[in-house]
C-alpha cells in the first residue's frame, strides 16, 4: 500500500457539517450583534484554529457570548448531520487492508463526542481521534498531525492528510504527510483549494482510492 497511515479531517470531509457550522455562525452572529455577515465570508475561516478564534476574529470583545449562542443553536442541529456515505463505507476497505486510520480535527472532544454518537461507524474505524483540546497549536500548524502520526507509530512520509479546507492541506505539508484536498465538503471552493497545492485533488471516494 501506498499509504499505511491515513487521517481525515472531520467537517466537511467525513461529515457533511458545513451546512449547520455556518447556520449556527450566522445565528450567534446576528443574535449577539445584531449583524448579518455573508456565508460564504464566514466560512473563510472554517477547519482552522477552531471556533474561538473564529469568533474572536468577528468580535474580540464579544467572542464569549458568540460561542455560548453557538453552541447552543449547534448541539442541537447535530440531530440533522449527514454524512458522506461514500467516504464511511470506504473506511473498512481501508482497515481491512491494515492501514492505520486517524481523525485530525479543530471540533472540541464535546462535539467530536457529538457526531461520533450520531455515526457509530467512525468510532469503529479509527484508531485514534486528535481535537483542539489535544494541541496547543492548531491548523494550518503541523502539530495536530503530526500528534496523529506519533499515536499511530508512523512517519510523516507514511502519512496522508485528507480534508477539505485550506488549513488542511497547509498542515499536511508543513507536517511532512501527502497532502489530499477533497471537492465535496461544500465550504471552501475549488480554486481555493487548488491555490495551496495539494499533492492531489479528488472530488469522489473512487478518485481518492486510487490515490491512496
Amino acid at each position: 500500500m501506498r499509504f499505511p497511515v491515513v487521517l481525515f479531517d472531520l467537517d466537511g470531509t467525513l461529515i457533511d457539517s458545513g451546512p449547520i457550522i455556518l447556520a449556527s455562525m450566522q445565528h450567534s452572529v446576528r443574535t449577539v450583534l445584531g449583524r448579518e455577515i455573508p456565508p460564504d465570508e464566514l466560512g473563510l475561516t472554517i477547519g482552522g484554529q477552531g471556533i474561538v478564534a473564529q469568533m474572536q476574529a468577528i468580535d474580540a470583545e464579544r467572542a464569549d457570548d458568540l460561542v455560548e449562542a453557538y453552541k447552543e443553536h449547534n448541539d442541537g442541529l447535530h440531530e440533522t448531520l449527514e454524512a458522506f456515505d461514500e467516504l464511511l463505507e470506504l473506511l473498512p476497505r481501508l482497515k481491512a487492508e491494515g492501514r492505520k486510520l486517524g481523525i485530525v480535527t479543530a471540533k472540541r472532544h464535546r462535539t467530536v463526542a457529538l457526531a461520533l454518537e450520531r455515526f457509530p461507524a467512525l468510532s469503529d474505524e479509527f484508531d485514534v481521534v486528535v481535537t483542539h483540546e489535544d494541541t496547543d497549536r492548531h491548523k494550518p500548524d503541523p502539530d495536530p498531525v503530526l500528534l496523529a502520526i506519533e499515536r499511530l507509530d508512523g512517519t510523516p512520509a507514511e502519512a496522508v492528510y485528507v480534508g477539505d479546507s485550506p488549513f488542511d492541506i497547509r498542515a499536511a505539508k508543513a507536517a511532512g504527510a501527502y497532502a489530499v484536498a477533497v471537492g465535496w465538503g461544500g465550504i471552501h471552493p475549488d480554486e481555493r483549494l487548488l491555490a495551496e497545492e495539494p499533492d492531489a485533488f479528488v472530488r469522489s471516494a473512487a478518485e481518492l482510492i486510487r490515490v491512496l
